[in-house]
């Protein structure tokens, strides 16, 4: 061999070298370095190809996920199990849901709370005043532009599928939860499939959808939030499915639960909604009020049936994204080891 031989071999080893160090950073910039990159640092297939690298960061993949029943792709973001584990927890948005992305990567950031935790984060895109439900009708009174709201059964029969192929996540190993809406949601959808969830988390959920006067107060928030019909959701205010979708009727599947938590503060604002403007202050008071008495209420019904459940009410706190985030964050923990996922 030669002296320029030599070197060529060398320079050629430096210049592999170089580039796997540069690949390796690459991978760890795209998802912000925060975690490690073995089952983070490469985009899964969607319905439209691939998925795409979120804004967001922290790993989060936007998945476009064709949903048979909606007649649409849904956008699902999702944060991959840190070192590839098969539980799933999926975060419902609240009332007032937008189609751009999960509150839970723009009101807080879930994915950062659970950067280094081995469970794959499922955060759908969308379904304002939806309550995650399989709707009877078009959603909104617009019927040139019909809404097809067919959440449940995009929750529970189809989206487990693609998040089993392309995630590694077991279909009967997922966690639950949600805030407001979501929340409400959470209880009702655990309960009706318990052979996907062990566990289910309501944050400030409103749990007690058909005693008097809630349908009223629910047909109000739903124009409120966009013009959406409540007939629509369920058919006449004496159908059957108004009743099995409501929590506080619905508790029969939770029975084989491995973990029940809810939560709901007072409504009385603490020193940590002092930054809050004081309109939002003015409807999340009332908004938290009704949470707690609804959960309340829940609460004694579910032990009088003989569910083992978790219950945690702060002395302050108003219907906002402090209150929520706060509860995302201090239940962490408890998620992780249900989900044996730490």
């Amino acid at each position: 061999m030669t002296s320029t031989t030599g070197v060529s071999a060398l320079g050629r080893k430096a210049i592999a070298a170089l580039v796997a160090v540069v690949m390796a950073l690459g991978l760890m910039v795209v998802g912000a370095g925060e975690a490690s990159a073995d089952n983070r640092g490469w985009l899964r297939p969607d319905a439209t190809g691939m998925c795409e690298w979120d804004a967001h960061q922290w790993w989060v993949q936007r998945c476009d996920v064709w949903s048979e029943a909606s007649g649409y792709n849904i956008t699902v973001q999702v944060q991959p199990a840190a070192r590839g584990g098969n539980a799933g927890f999926y975060l419902l948005d609240g009332l007032r849901a937008t189609n751009h992305a999960s509150a839970w990567t723009v009101d807080t950031s879930a994915p950062a709370t659970y950067a280094d935790s081995n469970i794959t984060l499922v955060m759908p895109v969308g379904g304002a005043a939806s309550f995650y439900a399989d709707w009877e009708g078009p959603a909104t009174y617009d019927l040139n532009n019909p809404v097809n709201y067919q959440w449940e059964t995009f929750l529970t029969s189809e989206l487990p599928a693609y998040l089993q192929q392309h995630f590694g996540v077991n279909p009967g190993n997922n966690s639950i939860a949600g805030l407001s809406m979501g929340g409400t949601s959470a209880l009702n959808i655990a309960a009706k499939h318990p052979e996907q969830f062990r566990q289910v988390l309501s944050w400030s959920g409103y749990l007690t959808t058909t005693l008097p006067g809630m349908q009223t107060m629910l047909r109000v928030a739903l124009l409120d939030a966009g013009g959406f019909n409540l007939n629509a959701m369920y058919g006449s205010i004496v159908s059957p499915r108004r009743f099995e979708n409501d929590p506080f009727l619905n508790m029969g599947g939770l029975q084989s639960m491995d973990d029940i938590y809810i939560s709901a503060a007072t409504g009385i604002p603490g020193p940590q909604d002092a930054n809050y403007p004081i309109q939002y202050t003015a409807s999340g008071m009332p908004l938290e009020m009704l949470s707690r008495a609804t959960t309340t209420a829940w609460a004694f019904k579910a032990k009088a049936e003989g569910l083992n459940i978790a219950e945690n009410y702060p002395a302050t706190g108003i219907h906002n994204w402090t209150n929520f985030a706060g509860q995302m964050k201090q239940t962490k923990g408890r998620v992780l080891d249900v989900m044996n996922a730490w």
